[in-house]
């Protein structure tokens, strides 16, 4: 679905999604001046579109145990298909990976990885990521305090 496909009432439920996911859909029609009804399929067709990807609870990393971060820079021996898909699929296996991403620059891949405390960082880089296949450098740059952590993309309606 093209953002020209969007209209206001389509906004104003991706906005009040963003604010509170778990709002009834009688609260969220309440908001966005739409019968309970009418912003049920928007809804529906929002998520069936895949502009609603799906629904989460956002944990706070402190408060379960993972108290350090880090973003970790990976560099590929080989930029062929065959190397490039292992590496992915070896990302989908490490629930420490929780953000991975194809970079422009000086490394192939960016990930951010949690960890309880360095000691296990530090375990899960050398007994983990230096063993994939195809891995040919890493550079590690510690969390020290995050300034902003949001998951709220800024909505721009189309004209």
């Amino acid at each position: 679905m093209a953002t020209d496909a969007l209209d206001a009432f389509d906004w104003r439920i991706l906005a009040a999604l963003q604010d509170d996911a778990r709002m009834s859909n009688i609260a969220l029609a309440e908001q966005v001046l739409l019968s309970p009804s009418q912003c049920a399929r928007r809804l529906q067709r929002l998520e069936e579109a895949g502009v609603i990807r799906g629904y989460a609870a956002l944990l706070d990393p402190d408060r379960i145990g993972l108290a350090v971060a880090a973003y970790i820079s990976i560099t590929l021996e080989k930029h062929g298909a065959f190397t490039a898909e292992a590496f992915r699929e070896a990302v989908q296996r490490h629930p420490e990976i929780v953000e991975c991403c194809a970079v422009t620059g000086d490394a192939d891949y960016e990930l951010r990885v949690v960890a309880p405390d360095l000691k296990d960082l530090s375990r899960f880089i050398m007994d983990t990521l230096m063993r994939i296949d195809g891995v040919s450098a890493i550079r590690s740059r510690i969390v020290l305090d995050t300034i902003k952590d949001s998951r709220r993309l800024p909505l721009r309606p189309a004209p």
